[in-house]
Parts: C-alpha cells; sequence; structure tokens
C-alpha cells in the first residue's frame, strides 16, 4: 500500500463503517459485525502505519480541495501522531468487544456502531492533519458524535449531561476558532508546519499572546483542565459504560494533544521558543490545580463514574506538568505518559462497569465481595487500579517518575511536589475503590450477577497492554523521545 493511501486509512476506515453502520442499523447483527470488521482492519492498517514511521519517518498524504499547500487540505503521519492512532485502534477494539454484552439492539439501532465509528475517525483526524482549520473540524465532528452517544438511551439525565457537555464544548470552539483565525492573520497560512516556522522566524507580538491566550483557554476546555473541569463529571456518569471508557481514554487526551501541537509546535514550548518563557508559568498553574484539585475531588466521591471521571482530569494535569517544563524531555514524558493514560482510564471505566453489572449499583457503598465471587474480574482490574496508582513494575509508576523526575531536572522542583502530593491521593483513592469493590464483603442477600466473558476478553487487551509498558517501558520511551523531536523542530 501506497503512503498516501496508508495514512489516509485511519480515517477513511471508520467513516466508510459508520456509513454502513447507519444504512444497516436496523439489521443490529449486520451493523455490529460492519463496525467490528472496521475496527479490525484500523487495528491492522494503524500497526502498519505505526511500524512506518516509528524511527521518525514522516509519510506525507494526499491534499484535499483543489488548492496546493499551504491552502489544501492535507495529512500526514509522523509520531506521535501515528503512535496515538495505532493505541486509538486498540482502545477501540477492546471497548467493541466489551460493548458485545453492554450494547443491546436497542441502542444499535439508535445508532451506536455509526457514532462510535465516526468519533474514532475524527480523533484520528486530530492526530493526523496537517492544517489547524481542520484540527478544530475533527473536533467538532467528533462533538456531534459524542452527544449522539451521550444521549443514545434518551434518559432526562442523559439529556442534562448532553447539554452541559454541548455548552462547554461550543464555548470551547468559539475560543479555538478565534485563536486559529488569528494565527492565520499572523502567519498567512493554516499550515500547521508552515505556521510554526512563520511564529519562529518572528518575535512575540500581542496578536500572538492572544492567539495563545484563546488556544489555551479552548484546548483547556476539551481537555478538562482547571478551573473548566467541572463539566466532565457532570457529564460522563450519563453515558452507557462503553460509551464513558471511549470518553475518557480518547476524547480528553485528544485536547490535550492539540495543546501540544500547539504550544510545543507551533509556540516553540520544549524547544526554546521565544513565547515559551511567557507561556511556562500560566501552563505550571493549570497543571498543579488540575492535579491536586480533581485527585481531592476523586476522594470525596462513592460513585465510580464521578471518582474515575475526576482521575481522568488529574491525569491530564501530570501531561500538563510535563509539558510545562518546557524542555525537550519533558514533552517526551508528556506523550509517554498520554499513551499510558488512555489504555488504563479506559479500562478502569471497563471495570466499573462490570463492577455495577455485578452489584446492581455504581455506588461503592453498596459493591463488593468481587475477588471471591469473581476472582479473574478482581486480578485484571488491579492491574489499572495499580497502575493509576502508580504502582511498579505497571506503566503508570514509570510515567509519573518520569514526569516528576524531569520536574525536579528542569529546576520546576515545586511542580514535581505538586504531582507526589497528588499521586499519594490517587494511591489512597485506588486503594478505597479496589478494597470496596472487591475485597470487603457484598451486602447481604444480594445475588452477583456473572460477568461476560467477552467483557473480560475486553479488560485483559487493556491490562495485558498495560503490563508490556510496564515491563519493558523502554521502547515506549523511545517513541516518546522521537515524538518530542518531531514536535520540537516543527518550527
Amino acid at each position: 500500500m501506497s503512503d498516501a493511501l496508508l495514512v489516509l486509512t485511519p480515517v477513511a476506515v471508520p467513516f466508510v463503517g459508520a456509513v454502513l453502520a447507519l444504512l444497516l442499523r436496523e439489521r443490529v447483527a449486520a451493523a455490529r459485525g460492519v463496525g467490528m470488521i472496521a475496527l479490525v482492519t484500523l487495528a491492522v492498517l494503524s500497526l502498519a502505519l505505526f511500524r512506518r514511521t516509528a524511527g521518525g519517518a514522516r509519510l506525507v498524504g494526499s491534499v484535499f480541495g483543489g488548492w496546493p499547500q499551504p491552502f489544501g487540505i492535507g495529512f500526514s503521519a509522523s509520531l506521535p501522531g501515528a503512535a496515538l492512532v495505532l493505541v486509538t485502534a486498540l482502545v477501540a477494539l477492546a471497548c467493541a468487544i466489551y460493548a458485545l454484552s453492554d450494547i443491546g439492539p436497542r441502542r444499535r439501532r439508535a445508532g451506536y456502531d455509526a457514532l462510535m465509528l465516526a468519533m474514532i475517525g475524527a480523533v484520528n483526524g486530530a492526530f493526523l492533519t496537517d492544517d489547524l482549520f481542520n484540527l478544530y473540524v475533527w473536533f467538532e465532528l467528533a462533538l456531534i458524535s459524542a452527544l449522539g452517544l451521550l444521549t443514545l438511551d434518551r434518559r432526562r439525565t442523559q439529556i442534562d449531561g448532553a447539554i452541559r457537555y454541548a455548552a462547554f464544548g461550543m464555548l470551547a470552539a468559539t475560543f479555538i476558532l478565534l485563536g486559529i483565525g488569528m494565527i492565520y492573520g499572523i502567519t498567512g497560512t493554516l499550515d500547521i508546519t508552515r505556521a510554526a516556522a512563520a511564529l519562529a522566524a518572528g518575535s512575540p507580538s500581542v496578536g500572538s499572546a492572544v492567539a495563545a491566550a484563546l488556544l489555551l483557554g479552548g484546548f483547556a476546555l476539551k481537555a478538562g483542565l482547571f478551573p473548566f473541569h467541572l463539566w466532565l463529571p457532570a457529564s460522563y456518569h450519563t453515558a452507557p459504560v462503553t460509551v464513558a471508557a471511549l470518553f475518557a481514554g480518547l476524547l480528553t487526551k485528544m485536547g490535550f494533544y492539540a495543546l501540544l501541537l500547539v504550544f510545543a509546535g507551533l509556540f516553540g514550548v520544549g524547544s526554546g521558543g521565544v513565547a515559551a518563557a511567557q507561556l511556562v508559568p500560566a501552563l505550571g498553574l493549570i497543571a498543579g490545580a488540575t492535579m491536586v484539585v480533581c485527585a481531592a475531588g476523586a476522594l470525596a466521591q462513592t460513585d465510580m463514574r464521578r471518582l474515575l471521571a475526576y482521575h481522568v482530569i488529574a491525569q491530564v494535569g501530570y501531561m500538563m506538568a510535563a509539558l510545562a517544563l518546557s524542555t525537550r524531555e519533558g514533552l517526551a514524558a508528556a506523550i509517554f505518559y498520554m499513551v499510558h493514560s488512555i489504555i488504563v482510564q479506559a479500562n478502569l471505566f471497563l471495570g466499573a462497569g462490570l463492577i455495577r453489572r455485578a452489584s446492581g449499583s455504581w455506588d461503592l457503598t453498596r459493591t463488593g465481595g468481587m475477588v471471591r465471587q469473581e476472582p479473574l474480574f478482581a486480578v485484571l482490574f488491579a492491574v489499572p487500579v495499580l497502575s493509576l496508582a502508580g504502582i511498579p513494575p505497571l506503566s503508570g509508576f514509570f510515567a509519573k517518575l518520569i514526569v516528576i523526575r524531569e520536574s525536579f531536572d528542569a529546576g520546576m522542583a515545586w511542580l514535581g511536589a505538586v504531582g507526589l502530593l497528588a499521586g499519594l491521593m490517587t494511591i489512597v483513592s485506588m486503594a478505597l475503590f479496589w478494597s470496596d469493590a472487591c475485597w470487603k464483603d457484598p451486602r447481604s442477600g444480594r445475588t452477583q450477577r456473572r460477568l461476560p466473558g467477552s467483557a473480560l476478553l475486553a479488560m485483559a487487551m487493556l491490562s495485558a497492554a498495560t503490563v508490556a509498558i510496564g515491563l519493558a517501558p523502554g521502547w515506549l520511551w523511545t517513541v516518546a523521545q522521537l515524538s518530542a523531536k518531531a514536535l520540537g523542530d516543527l518550527g
């Protein structure tokens, strides 16, 4: 397969699958089969794309729209985008397997398969685009798909959650579009590489500062960073658990990837860019507040979905802390952490769904007994729980270690100390979570339901990936370093 065609497949395959699944939505088995075939195909092609770019190569795709660069709609694949496309395919496939027992015929006839595939295509489009305006477009397509997935059951709580999600999403879109417009006015191009070169060749101005502020506000809203974080716990808990797992794994990381692309690529944070010194204090304060406030917020929750939603945000805070270091190693730490977090947080939501299935409740005070009733599940669930807490030798230990080590090495020991404090709160939160759900005795008189094998297989896939990263972190660190170099070299 040619490079140009291979670059387009992570976007084209899900969207073609979405169209077919929409046409076949009344034939539930056929729509489900189309979704599974599309995701297996996506996983194979994403692996091929990653292998071609793993050494730092950049594959250039087609330019659409009938205009030459820098005005055409361009796609390219390089690190970290190609690595994130591969991780997205893994999580999407695991969630599709889990959905075999979670998403019934009514939800599939409501369009689950088409909406899920469209969202995956939009996420991949953001990871592979060469164009700032089309980065914005992919976010809007992801938002539309997410709203459809949030309201599959058409319950009052889902409509309420979707309204919150839409309101903050549209506010973020306004900031992003205004910021992109100002970048175009300053540089005369929407092509990311050319805009980065133009900004690097110039000096900071009021226009570039306002653009940076607008883009920071917009993408911070998308990523759920403090102080724009409250919409996320108020929305995620209303979605079906498979949908919540996809959101937790992908959508906030899509927002943080955009932050990386804009601030590391366009504005030179991490490579000595002229705007780095002005941006770093704000990034550091946002990161520190996000880690502490959201880790503390998780401690106050008993609803599993709200608890995990707060941890989703807190973990983005660690990535933001790595970006705020404004070093090449900090960028690599952020990318390492992002890959780890996508896998672990999706798995945690899948596990919470199985606990609810067994116990009949999302409330941790009403759960228990999973170690004795479902020992395999208890072991599989312990992997993401311990990884999120940062316990060695799992992926979360190395992710936190690298961020905190680089914080001290970069002369921002206070940020590393904040990360340690948030890490201690996360350990307490996750210990209580696993103990309440798995170790303590269940409520008397409650008969637990057996867990489906397909759901356990989905968790096993993600838990195996977490263990593999923890046992051999060197290869992912190498990929993260090459990714940081690619981002830093944009300008």
